[in-house]
């Protein structure tokens, strides 16, 4: 064999070894999915998710919001934002997820929060799970049954969900004239560039804060995953692609209207 000959053999040994090894590597995300891993803050009560860890905290994935029009039952057709998710459980017991989808927007400073919206709901099934193979949630269903635990050496086993957000400022079919009119001087969703979707339920973590005068009772707060969003484009051809994804993920304690009995695992605040 001569030198040459040894060498493009070698170099093909080498390089279908590396493709072979690559191919059997695990793909953990897809492509457009963004993976948030839980994280210790100043006001965690004990690390995450440890073996004696008093706070546990679940794994999330998502794609940026989008964008569908769907007719709407006594709604007529509208215009709905909603967020695709898949949660993990690593914290080695079954957990309940009950979510809490808030969609702020920073420019306007709105609040808009997640709904249960059947029809839509089975418009988006169409388009993210035709088949029905991930069997989508919305944040009723997905509480349902304790997020399975997925083992650190084994295959993910993740649970999929969506969350919803509808323009109550948008004119419905049966609203009169005076609400018309109100609901015209009233900011639309669709006049953000710049929003934050805040998402409580993924940790048990939580803490107290002095209440705010006039009002006596502590302040909960829990913790909450923040994502950042940026839509770039105008308010008349909206697109699910004008939305980015402004990193990093952040995980936050923000204030909540749980109250105290449901709120494992105390943490004073400073």
């Amino acid at each position: 064999m001569s030198a040459r000959v040894r060498a493009f053999w070698i170099l093909t040994v080498v390089l279908g070894g590396l493709a072979t090894g690559l191919a059997a590597q695990p793909q953990t995300t897809n492509p457009g999915e963004i993976e948030v891993l839980p994280q210790r803050t100043a006001l965690d009560a004990d690390d995450i998710n440890g073996p004696n860890s008093k706070v546990w905290a679940l794994e999330f994935k998502f794609k940026p919001p989008r964008l569908i029009k769907v007719d709407v039952p006594g709604r007529g057709t509208r215009l709905c934002w909603y967020l695709w998710y898949q949660v993990v459980n690593k914290t080695g017991k079954p957990r309940t997820f009950i979510p809490n989808f808030d969609l702020k927007t920073n420019d306007t400073n709105l609040v808009y929060k997640d709904e249960i919206l059947p029809s839509v709901e089975e418009a988006i099934k169409r388009i993210e799970d035709p088949t029905g193979y991930l069997n989508i949630k919305n944040s009723v269903t997905i509480a349902a049954e304790p997020i399975p635990v997925s083992l650190p050496e084994a295959a993910a086993r993740p649970v999929t969900g969506v969350a919803i957000w509808m323009d109550s400022n948008e004119v419905n079919p049966g609203d009169d004239e005076k609400t018309k009119a109100e609901k015209a001087k009233l900011p639309r969703l669709s006049d953000t560039n710049a929003f934050s979707i805040f998402v409580a339920g993924l940790s048990n973590g939580w803490s107290l804060a002095d209440p705010t005068p006039p009002d006596t009772a502590p302040v909960v707060r829990r913790k909450t995953l923040q994502l950042n969003f940026q839509r770039i484009g105008d308010n008349i051809t909206l697109k699910s692609e004008q939305i980015k994804y402004l990193p990093p993920a952040q995980w936050i304690y923000r204030t909540s209207s749980l109250k105290l009995p449901a709120m494992p695992g105390k943490k004073e605040m400073p």
